[in-house]
C-alpha cells in the first residue's frame, strides 16, 4: 500500500525538527516575502541548514515561492530560485506561471508544486498545470469529498496530489484576499496579511427612505467578528481521504507555536498509521477517530469544522465571537538536555509550579504519560525552588521527570 505523506509546516529550523521529530515527512516553509510569510523566521542560511538535516533523515524539504509577483519581485524571485537549486530544495511551491516558466528555466531539476493559491478545483486545472510542468497540485480548500474523489480517479497518473487536513481556513477564496492591503496597506499575495479577517465588526446599513441614516446591524452588543473562520480539522475523515489515494495531507500553521505544531503533527501522524495499519489487516471499520480528535482539543483553536469536505453547503465554519477555544491547557516546557537522576534541564514557556499537572508529548505514541512537579531547582545555583515565572526568552529551570525523555520533548501545563 501506498504510504501517504504527512507535511507539516516549518517556520524556523527548531519548528522543522520538532515536526520531523514528531512524525512528519516533510515539511513546508519559506524565507522573506516570497513565501506568504513575511514574519517567519527562516533566512536563506537556515534554510539551507534545515535542508541538509531533512535529507539526513531522508526526508523532505518543499520551499514556497507562492507570492503573486510584481515585476519589481522578479530580480530577487531569481536569486532565490538560484539559492533554492543550489541547497537542493525537493520542490517549490508556487502559483504565479511567470514563476513557474524561470524555475522551469534555472531549476528545471527541482519539482514543481502548484499552491493552494492557484485555486485548483477541478480535473481540467490539475490536468493543465500537470502539462505546464507540475510534479503536485495542491488543490483549494473548499473542495468536497466527491469533488476531490473525482479528481483522483481521473487524473494523471504522475501527477501527485495534495490537499489540507487541519489549520487556519482564509475568508477569502483559498486565501486571495485584498481586504488587508485596503484596511492596512498590508498585500496578504505578497506574505504581509494583517489577519482583518480576525478583527472585530460592526456592521451599519442605510434605512432606504431615510438617505444618511445608520442602523447599527450587530450580532450581539460587541459586533461580530463576521469574516472568522473556525479552523479546519479533517481527522474523522482520515480513512476517507487516505483510501482515495490523496498522496500528502497538509498542516497549516508555520507562524504556530511549537507546543501546536507538536500536538497536530503527533495526533495525524498516529491517526495516519493507526488507519493503514487496520487496512492492511483488513479491520479499518476500527479505526476510531475519538482519541486523537481529544488531543487536537488540547491546543487553542477558533473551533473545528470539516469546511466543506463532507458539506459543499456547510454553514457551520463561522467563528462570530472571535474567542479562542480550549484554553483548558497551554505550553510547559521543552526539554533541552538531561542530567542524572532524571533531573532535566527545560526551556519553560509559562509559568511552572511544585504541584502543577504535566502531560508529556511522547514522539510515537499518544497514550496518556503525565505526572505532578515535585521537584524543580534554580539552574544557576541548582537550589529548590516552588516556581518560575518565564521572565526572559529562553529561560530554563531544572525539574524531575519520573520518565525517560529525549531533547527537544514537548511538555504541556494543565491549567
Amino acid at each position: 500500500m501506498k504510504k501517504t505523506e504527512l507535511l507539516a509546516p516549518a517556520g524556523s529550523l527548531e519548528k522543522a525538527k520538532i515536526a520531523f521529530m514528531y512524525g512528519a515527512d516533510a515539511v513546508y516553509a519559506g524565507t522573506s516575502k516570497l513565501s506568504l510569510r513575511s514574519r517567519a523566521e527562516l533566512n536563506d542560511d537556515s534554510l539551507e541548514e534545515t535542508i541538509k538535516y531533512a535529507h539526513s533523515l531522508k526526508k523532505k524539504v518543499y520551499v514556497a515561492l507562492n507570492i503573486y509577483a510584481n515585476d519589481s519581485d522578479y530580480e530577487e524571485i531569481e536569486n532565490q530560485i538560484k539559492i533554492l537549486k543550489k541547497v537542493k530544495a525537493d520542490a517549490i511551491i508556487v502559483s504565479d506561471p511567470g514563476i513557474i516558466m524561470m524555475i522551469k528555466e534555472l531549476a528545471p531539476e527541482i519539482d514543481i508544486h502548484i499552491s493552494t493559491q492557484a485555486n485548483t478545483v477541478s480535473l481540467h486545472s490539475a490536468e493543465f498545470w500537470r502539462k505546464f510542468g507540475a510534479k503536485r497540485v495542491i488543490l483549494a480548500r473548499e473542495l468536497s469529498k466527491d469533488r476531490i474523489k473525482y479528481i483522483m480517479e481521473n487524473k494523471p497518473e504522475d501527477l501527485e496530489v495534495e490537499m489540507f487536513i487541519h489549520g487556519a481556513i482564509c475568508y477569502a477564496y483559498s486565501g486571495r484576499c485584498y481586504l488587508s492591503k485596503y484596511l492596512a496597506n498590508r498585500c496578504a499575495n505578497q506574505g504581509d496579511c494583517a489577519q482583518p479577517c480576525r478583527w472585530q465588526y460592526k456592521i451599519t446599513a442605510e434605512e432606504v427612505n431615510n438617505p444618511g441614516s445608520k442602523i447599527n446591524i450587530d450580532y450581539d452588543e460587541k459586533g461580530t467578528y463576521l469574516f472568522s473562520s473556525k479552523d479546519m480539522c479533517l481527522i474523522r475523515q482520515i480513512p476517507t481521504i487516505i483510501d482515495m489515494g490523496v498522496d500528502s495531507l497538509k498542516i497549516e500553521g508555520r507562524l504556530k507555536t511549537d507546543y501546536y505544531l507538536a500536538t497536530v503533527v503527533r495526533a495525524y501522524r498516529n491517526a495516519i498509521d493507526d488507519y493503514e495499519k487496520l487496512k492492511a489487516e483488513g479491520r479499518e471499520n476500527e479505526y476510531n477517530a475519538d482519541k486523537y480528535l481529544k488531543e487536537l482539543e488540547k491546543v487553542k483553536t477558533r473551533g473545528l469544522s470539516e469546511f466543506y469536505f463532507t458539506d459543499d453547503q456547510n454553514q457551520d465554519i463561522h467563528d462570530f465571537d472571535g474567542k479562542s477555544e480550549n484554553l483548558e491547557y497551554e505550553y510547559g516546557a521543552r526539554i533541552i538536555s538531561r542530567e542524572e537522576n532524571n533531573i532535566y534541564v527545560a526551556e519553560i514557556k509559562n509559568k511552572l509550579s511544585i504541584g502543577d499537572r504535566l502531560e508529556i508529548l511522547l514522539p510515537n505514541s499518544i497514550e496518556e504519560c503525565a505526572f505532578n512537579i515535585e521537584e524543580l531547582y534554580d539552574i544557576k545555583n541548582n537550589k529548590p525552588i516552588d516556581t518560575i515565572n518565564p521572565g526572559v526568552k529562553g529561560q530554563q529551570v531544572k525539574i524531575k521527570i519520573p520518565y525517560d525523555l529525549v531533547s527537544g520533548t514537548i511538555i504541556r501545563r494543565k491549567r
